[in-house]
């Protein structure tokens, strides 16, 4: 099994067709990656090797029987194990169900093996949680593999399964994606369920989905995953064709408008800005029409908006595991500021930026009454170094006080939103606007900066076409595939 890294998904699930190799060989080649990366990597935070091994064993059908898959900590719940979260307190509440993605993969014939590591409540365009190591970027273990699917994205890249369990609520695919020169799909909103304990994460901003390095990996998940849980709140039209063909067909001559401006005016690194026009003439040489153009939406404010939504999901993820019995200690202390801070706010203040949401959806609808995706960078620097992106000591110290006095109204009249959004979205404005309005949108590894770390180009898409971003994807990859050699 010298060759089982060099395989994706769908072609693992063919040896497996074949008789060329066993479920069981290929959950022992994973587990063999997972013992010679993780003392380095630090991807897991829980190992499965056992219920892997037995359902290994087992009868499995479908397009990915098989093949080894390592679910997200958060969310993708398993019953009878905790879902940790990043949450050290978490880890010892195992939950009543499957969710129902993880019923997907096992009806798809994949073997769960492990949960990989998520900052705290997937708060974090970094994955360091406090009382876990951090994950490290197998590109440059000096380096982040970005968030909050870090985990997920760093077991990809260091070929311990082809692909991984991943969700997006503020750019958690793509980011990640960015960072390790993976291709990440956000799907639509109401594309992929989160049910049955949820009807939408994040007020919808939410996507489950996977990391993976191949296209046709992304797309036959999709298939997979993608249709309507009953009880959900509504339903998106199934696509004319399965996923999986849609990403072989040509694409077509595309019109994209492209912008490297960062919307909430911060700086964009020049290897990033660099990337994206070599991207944009890459696609003129493919036929397509590209040119310099951005929808009329206020981006300052849509950060605003969402670190709105973030500061009340937070407060609302806390107030959930204190009614299990978590205490104030059990939480990082960022986390427990994100919380006082969406206390802080009122009803009518989160009611007030969530009906925002639409007028960007509206803004970018009309922005794709003239063109067909909207290339932007997927982040603005290449990755960041281990600890580079932590809270300082002097800030986590100022905090201690507001905390202890609980002043999270006082806090949010001193212009706290805005300040928030600018620091922290400094890294990473550019997801953000897919996530508020629903559309899906993708990270194609199509560069590096001069230090070899790798960076993504963004496509986004109108509402429901993703069939129209992998197709493009796949005309893509060839590019991509080489420069991935070249890590």
């Amino acid at each position: 099994m010298k060759e089982y890294a060099q395989y994706d998904a769908l072609g693992l699930a063919e040896l497996v067709r074949k008789r060329e190799v066993s479920p069981g060989e290929l959950l022992e080649a994973a587990i063999a990656r997972v013992e010679a990366t993780e003392p380095t990597l630090n991807a897991l935070h829980q190992r499965l090797d056992a219920a892997g091994r037995s359902a290994a064993g087992g009868p499995l059908i479908g397009p990915f029987a098989g093949v080894p898959f390592l679910v997200k900590d958060i969310a993708q719940d398993i019953a009878g194990l905790p879902t940790g979260a990043g949450n050290r307190f978490l880890l010892t509440k195992p939950v009543a169900q499957d969710s129902e993605y993880v019923q997907r993969l096992r009806r798809a014939g994949l073997v769960i093996f492990g949960k990989t590591a998520t900052p705290e409540f997937a708060l974090k365009g970094y994955t360091e949680p406090e009382g876990f190591a951090p994950t490290r970027n197998p590109i440059n273990p000096a380096h982040s593999p970005g968030g909050s699917s870090g985990g997920a994205a760093a077991v990809v890249a260091a070929g311990v399964v082809p692909m991984a369990g991943a969700s997006d609520g503020g750019g958690s695919i793509r980011i990640p994606a960015a960072y390790t020169g993976l291709f990440g799909l956000r799907p639509s909103r109401g594309r992929n369920p989160c049910g049955p304990a949820f009807g939408e994460f994040w007020d919808g901003a939410s996507s489950e989905h996977v990391l993976s390095r191949s296209v046709r990996d992304s797309a036959a998940m999709l298939d997979v995953l993608s249709g309507p849980l009953a009880g959900d709140p509504f339903r998106i039209p199934p696509p004319p064709l399965p996923f999986a063909e849609l990403a072989r067909r040509e694409p077509g001559r595309l019109r994209i408008g492209f912008s490297t401006r960062s919307p909430i005016g911060q700086d964009v690194h020049p290897d990033v800005v660099r990337v994206i026009h070599e991207t944009a003439k890459t696609l003129e040489g493919l036929g397509h029409q590209v040119e310099a153009a951005e929808p009329l939406i206020d981006g300052l404010a849509l950060a605003k908006s969402f670190i709105t939504m973030y500061f009340g999901q937070t407060a609302a993820n806390v107030a959930a595991a204190k009614a299990l019995g978590a205490r104030d200690e059990d939480f990082e202390l960022d986390t427990r500021a994100l919380a006082l801070l969406g206390r802080g706010l009122s009803a009518g203040d989160y009611v007030t930026e969530r009906w925002r949401w639409n007028d960007y959806a509206r803004a970018l609808g009309a922005y794709f009454q003239r063109y067909d995706l909207y290339l932007i960078p997927a982040t603005a620097f290449p990755a960041p170094k281990i600890g580079e992106l932590v809270t300082p000591g002097w800030q986590r110290a100022s905090l201690k006080p507001i905390l202890a006095l609980g002043l999270g109204k006082a806090l949010l009249k001193t212009g706290a939103v805005e300040r928030m959004a600018r620091e922290n979205l400094r890294w990473t404005p550019f997801t953000q606007l897919s996530n508020l309005t629903g559309t899906p949108s993708m990270s194609v590894p199509m560069g590096l900066s001069e230090a070899g770390l790798p960076i993504g180009a963004q496509f986004v898409a109108p509402h429901g076409e993703e069939g129209r971003l992998l197709a493009l994807a796949t005309q893509l990859e060839p590019q991509f595939q080489r420069g991935r050699s070249q890590v």
